[in-house]
C-alpha cells in the first residue's frame, strides 16, 4: 500500500482569492489539486470552465486532477487538456460512448479516469478498467460540497482494489466525498490511494494540522494491514 495522496478541492475554496487559497494547498506540501467542473445538467450545480483552469495554472505546479461532472464530457477533453490538466476523469453516466470519450483522454497524453456514483455498480466499468489511471468513487451523491459519507459504497473499493490486485491493473483508487478525519480510517482500509477533501480541508482552523493529522491515521492503517 502506497502512500496516501490527499487532493484538496478547489469547490469548497473562497473563490474570491482562490489563487491564496492555492498556495496553501502548497504550504501544505500536498501535490494534488481537485478540480470539480460541473455543468448544472448533470449535477445540480455550476462551477468553472477551461479558461479558470488555464488561468490557474500559471500560478502553481500542482497536478491538477480535473474532474468533469457534465454531460456528453467527449465534447470537452480537448479544452480541459489544452488548459492544462495533468488527469481528467469522466462519469460513466453521463456519456454513451464511455471507450471513446476515455480514448480521447489518452490521445491528449494525460491521465485517465472514470467515476461512478454511489448507486452505479462497479460491473459497469469492467470492460475499461486495463486502460484507466484512476477510478474515482463518489461516496456522496455529486454536485454539492459538505455531504456525508455513504457507507455503502466501502464494498466497492474492496471490489476494485481486488479487481486490480488480481489483474495487475494500474489503476489509483480515489475517493471523493465527505473524506475527513472521522471517515479517513474506512476509506483506507478499504483500499484508496486518493482521498479528495473539500470542505474539511478549506474549512479547517489549521490546514497543515489537519493534513499531518489525516496522514497519521493513514499511516496507522497501512502498517496495521502490512502486519497483518
Amino acid at each position: 500500500m502506497e502512500k496516501l495522496i490527499i487532493a484538496p478541492s478547489i469547490l469548497s475554496a473562497d473563490f474570491s482569492k482562490i489563487v491564496e487559497e492555492v498556495k496553501t494547498v502548497e504550504q501544505c506540501n500536498l501535490k494534488w489539486l481537485h478540480l470539480d467542473v460541473m455543468d448544472g445538467q448533470f449535477v445540480p450545480n455550476i462551477t468553472f470552465g477551461p479558461k479558470f483552469v488555464k488561468d490557474l495554472r500559471c500560478h502553481t505546479n500542482l497536478y491538477f486532477d480535473a474532474h468533469l461532472m457534465i454531460n456528453n464530457p467527449e465534447n470537452f477533453i480537448d479544452a480541459f487538456a489544452d488548459a492544462g490538466c495533468n488527469s481528467i476523469t469522466i462519469h460513466t453516466e453521463a456519456t454513451n460512448h464511455l471507450h471513446r470519450a476515455l480514448q480521447l483522454i489518452v490521445n491528449n497524453n494525460v491521465d485517465c479516469g472514470v467515476s461512478i456514483n454511489p448507486a452505479t455498480s462497479v460491473e459497469m466499468i469492467k470492460p475499461v478498467l486495463p486502460m484507466l489511471d484512476q477510478v474515482l468513487v463518489m461516496t456522496v451523491n455529486p454536485g454539492f460540497g459538505g455531504q456525508s459519507f455513504i457507507d455503502l459504497t466501502l464494498e466497492k473499493i474492496k471490489q476494485l482494489s481486488d479487481l486490480k490486485e488480481k489483474n495487475g491493473y494500474k489503476y489509483k483508487i480515489n475517493l471523493d466525498g465527505g473524506i475527513n478525519i472521522k471517515t479517513i480510517e474506512k476509506a483506507r482500509k478499504a483500499g484508496c490511494d486518493v482521498c479528495v477533501t473539500g470542505s474539511a480541508f478549506f474549512n479547517a482552523k489549521d490546514r497543515s494540522e489537519f493534513v499531518d493529522e489525516m496522514l497519521k491515521i493513514a499511516n496507522g492503517v497501512k502498517q496495521i494491514m502490512q502486519n497483518e
